[in-house]
């Protein structure tokens, strides 16, 4: 009795004395067994917040909508295929558990699995579609014994209390093959870094599903707003993506369309070269999960990509690294590539070694202070902590959740919170100092008016990569009209700290 308590005096010590410089913020994560159908939202002490429970377990993740709202993927009960963190399900619910509405997608020749992302108030979900072994084999693969299940992603729209497909785009419209001239898809496959090898993902891929159906076992999804793009990551073919999401369906199915010109071929492919016949570094030695763009608000490292490499260095060593893609700032929605060689950059621009790591699952992510939250799932043998370093990689935060599979922090000022909570963290919702700041005209040529501009404003630039920018301000308008067309971020400040990020767009060929 007196070690349990002693262990847990010292665990409450440690805890404390974690959480007193780590980011004044909450972690949304889904229990696990036999916790599944409950979600939690704990404060930087680690106490519960707020808790919602659902009629369904949760397959993989759950996100916080601004107005209070959580949206997560869902374990459908009667799903005919079966394979790592299955769905089949989503659904929206509001913060008293009811549920506002569901969709399910799942039947004996698709469903839904892994993670999900939020495009405005529409959920794109990840999914496989069966093919046979004979569209296999007409398509050009090499071997085909038995079905296999290609990845998909379909975006659904609340429809009263259900939902539908309003857009929707497949890996399988998008692959090419050298192995047999004789079936659809054959060419080069050095010569199309925009199309997938059908045959470049081989039995000996590891992790769950192994060479069965869940073939490319893509288990991350991320959507950036401001270039309209989907970027997602494949465990099996160690390897991250971005596609083009202006399309429409017609034309995610083709190559040509939509902002890049490019229809739903790759636009930007990273971590391992030689699936497309390059040279290079296999930056990504195995497994991968949770892809996404790092805010673009004047935070370290906004508009790069990171990643939770779970074998960066070894099979028991994770790495969080982050990258920056080539960005072409000619029109702004394609990636750079030098004819014979593999995207860049040829190595992550900046890593950090997990202090707990994870081969499977798991997420991170980077806070506006420029600390690090690393969710490390326990699943296949994972430590199953959250935690939080600083900018020196010392722990200042830490929670042992269960290890669930993916889990967030959202900061104090983040709508949902405030809407869930009622003024969290003595956050000032109605700042003496506050100002209000419009930009026009947005798009413009590079000269952007701006009315709401006081003496104690301060403001700055930032490029899509996060980067600032140099500018000339006179008489309120600002002068970006040297830089090449894209999207900026005019960062505003006063002596309160920042009041808003305002998106300014620079087009010289409309004007």
């Amino acid at each position: 009795m007196k070690k349990t308590l002693l262990f847990s005096l010292i665990v409450f010590i440690q805890f404390s004395i974690l959480s007193q410089s780590s980011f004044n913020g909450y972690a949304l994560y889904n229990g696990k067994n036999p916790n599944q159908n409950t979600v939690y939202l704990i404060d930087k002490d680690g106490t519960i917040a707020k808790t919602w429970n659902c009629s369904v377990a949760c397959n993989y993740t759950v996100l916080l909508k601004e107005n209070g709202n959580i949206v997560r993927g869902g374990k459908y009960a009667q799903n005919a295929l079966n394979g790592a963190a299955i769905g089949g399900m989503v659904q929206e619910i509001d913060p008293s558990g009811n549920v506002v509405w569901e969709y399910i997608y799942s039947n004996a020749n698709h469903c839904s699995h892994h993670d999900i992302t939020l495009i405005g108030d529409n959920v794109m979900l990840i999914a496989w579609e069966v093919k046979t072994a004979n569209e296999l084999t007409q398509a050009g693969y090499d071997g085909a014994s038995s079905d296999k299940w290609p990845t998909h992603f379909v975006e659904i729209a609340q429809n009263g209390t259900g939902g539908q497909v309003v857009w929707e785009w497949h890996i399988w419209d998008h692959l090419i093959q050298d192995y047999d001239q004789n079936k659809n898809n054959y060419g080069v496959i050095a010569n199309h870094p925009e199309l997938i090898d059908i045959n470049m993902i081989t039995a000996s891929g590891g992790g769950p599903g192994g060479s069965s159906g869940d073939w490319f076992h893509v288990n991350g999804i991320d959507y950036n707003e401001d270039l309209d793009q989907i970027a997602f990551s494949s465990r099996h073919a160690s390897e991250v993506y971005i596609i083009d999401h202006s399309t429409t369906t017609a034309e995610a199915a083709s190559n040509s369309g939509g902002n890049s010109g490019m229809g739903g071929d790759i636009l930007y492919r990273w971590g391992n070269p030689s699936n497309y016949g390059m040279n290079g570094s296999q930056v990504i030695p195995g497994a991968v999960h949770d892809i996404r763009w790092i805010k673009n608000d004047g935070r370290p490292y906004g508009g790069y990509l990171q990643i939770f490499n779970n074998r960066g260095i070894s099979n028991t060593q994770s790495t969080v690294d982050a990258f920056l893609p080539p960005l072409d700032l000619t029109n702004g929605y394609t990636y750079q590539i030098n004819p014979g060689q593999a995207y860049g950059p040829s190595s992550y621009d900046t890593r950090y070694t997990c202090q707990y790591s994870s081969p499977g699952q798991s997420a991170s992510n980077r806070m506006s202070n420029g600390n690090i939250f690393v969710n490390t799932s326990s699943g296949q043998g994972g430590a199953g902590i959250m935690y939080e370093v600083d900018a020196n990689n010392n722990i200042v935060w830490q929670y042992d959740g269960g290890g669930p599979p993916k889990a967030f922090r959202y900061e104090c000022e983040y709508p949902g919170i405030i809407s869930l909570l009622n003024n969290p963290c003595s956050v000032d919702l109605n700042p003496i100092e506050n100002i209000e700041i419009s930009i026009f005209p947005n798009p413009s040529n590079g000269i952007f008016a701006v009315d709401g501009l006081t003496e104690n404003t301060d403001i700055k630039i930032l490029n899509i990569f996060g980067q600032i920018i140099p500018f000339e301000l006179k008489d309120s308008k600002i002068d970006i009209s040297n830089q090449p067309n894209g999207i900026y971020i005019l960062n505003i400040n006063n002596s309160n700290g920042t009041i808003s990020n305002k998106k300014m767009i620079l087009n010289k060929n409309e004007f």
